[in-house]
């Protein structure tokens, strides 16, 4: 067994994968919140869904009310929060990625970390913009379905 923080103890003999969470915030037209990503070296410059990674003592919807509020300004009450599915993801590395809708928040969206994200886009889910992540669509796909789990990217589309 590994080191220790805030009372937890790690398992250095095993890998472990990157575990994010992801934000589906809906306007009442519709429109899911789309960021413009910048400044990670990670898909610069396309749209994403608000997330982050879940930081060590953290649960995931933790994570995503402190990311929301970080990156957007918005306050998300934890009952608000409601689960829309688990993403085994290949990205530059394997993730596991945690998806969450919600219709109600206190706030306005803006943004504020532009070394992050350049720009805020409100978007159909049916017709994402061309330049979003491909596993977008998937992810919101898969909420609209009750998907509650899926592995994206593994194995080519439609195979």
């Amino acid at each position: 067994m590994g080191g220790t923080s805030d009372g937890f103890v790690f398992d250095t003999k095993h890998d472990r994968y990157p575990v994010a969470a992801h934000i589906i915030l809906t306007r009442t037209d519709g429109r899911v919140l789309l960021m413009r990503r910048a400044g990670s070296g990670y898909a610069d410059g396309q749209l994403a869904l608000p997330a982050g990674h879940v930081d060590l003592g953290e649960t995931p919807t933790d994570s995503i009310a402190r990311e929301v509020n970080e990156e957007l300004g918005l306050v998300l009450a934890p009952v608000d929060i409601s689960p829309a599915g688990v993403m085994f993801r290949r990205s530059l590395e394997p993730r596991v990625d945690f998806f969450f809708t919600t219709a109600s928040w206190d706030g306005t969206p803006r943004i504020r970390e532009p070394h992050k994200c350049t720009e805020l886009v409100w978007a159909a889910p049916d017709d994402m913009p061309v330049d979003a992540l491909a596993y977008v669509s998937r992810a919101l796909t898969n909420a609209k379905q009750g998907i509650d789990y899926c592995e994206y990217g593994w194995v080519p589309e439609g195979v």
